[in-house]
């Protein structure tokens, strides 16, 4: 675009440009099954990775309880055994529902009629 283009002829300039965009995400090759049921299979796989690391955090922390004689340093203590614990249970559900959902949207890519480039 030049800066001496009028309004209709920005405007007709813009519009080419969402033209080819949007031809360029039709031609674009769809997600088949076998990259569905891939990325479920890793998924869950990290899933079942962090269960065993929060599983092997809480028999740790349940077995070497801090004992700090600072009710402050008693409580970051506390505090950052929480947290540790929730962010790697937060993590294993994360990964545990994304493959789920990508294990039934795999299913479902088997049994609609809807053919799909494999990727």
């Amino acid at each position: 675009m030049s800066s001496q283009d009028t309004p209709a002829q920005e405007t007709k300039h813009l519009s080419d440009a969402s033209t080819s965009s949007a031809t360029e995400a039709t031609t674009q090759r769809r997600k088949g099954p076998l990259s569905f049921l891939s990325g479920s299979i890793t998924s869950l796989l990290l899933a079942w990775l962090c269960f065993g690391l929060s599983k092997n955090m809480v028999l740790y922390f349940a077995a070497h309880s801090p004992h700090l004689s600072s009710p402050i340093g008693q409580n970051i203590a506390t505090a950052l055994k929480t947290l540790l614990t929730g962010m790697s249970f937060l993590a294993t559900f994360s990964f545990a529902f994304i493959g789920l959902g990508l294990f039934l949207v795999f299913l479902r890519s088997l049994f609609t009629g809807e053919q799909a480039d494999g990727a």
